[in-house]
This record gives structure tokens, C-alpha cells and sequence, in this order.
């Protein structure tokens, strides 16, 4: 099984279509959550769903860390 990825804010949704055409599942939070929601509902959405979360922030690998969270994976 493949996992499903959960594309950042700070990145653009063409990501979603470059992913799709490698058989990987990809959605944009822009379309599953409010944009304007902070790093940690994105981060518990992503881990309720099996979500790895693909960003360009450096503070989720940070939280991450800081919190002895065991998920969601983060690239």
C-alpha cells in the first residue's frame, strides 16, 4: 500500500497531478482543510488519515521532535 500524501499550503497543487502521474495519492490541504488553519489541525488531520505531510516548513519535523510524536511522517 502506498501512502497517501497530504500537500502543505506552502506548496503549489500541481504537486497533487505530478504525484498522480506516478501512481501516487496526493490531495492538497486547500482542499480538504481551511487554509488558514494552523500547522497542528493539519498535522492531527494528516495523522487521523494515514497521511504523510509533504512540506517546505521546517517547524513540522520540529514539532515533530519537540512533541515525541510518533506520526504523521513529514518530507
Amino acid at each position: 500500500m502506498n501512502p497517501r500524501l497530504l500537500i502543505d499550503m506552502n506548496l503549489t497543487p500541481d504537486w497533487v497531478e505530478f504525484f498522480g502521474r506516478h501512481g501516487i495519492d496526493a490531495l492538497h490541504w486547500s482542499t480538504v482543510g481551511d487554509p488558514h488553519a494552523d500547522d497542528a489541525e493539519l498535522m492531527a488531520w494528516a495523522l487521523q488519515r494515514l497521511c504523510v505531510v509533504f512540506t517546505h516548513d521546517l517547524d513540522f519535523g520540529t514539532t515533530l521532535a519537540l512533541t515525541h510524536a510518533t506520526g504523521p511522517s513529514v518530507i
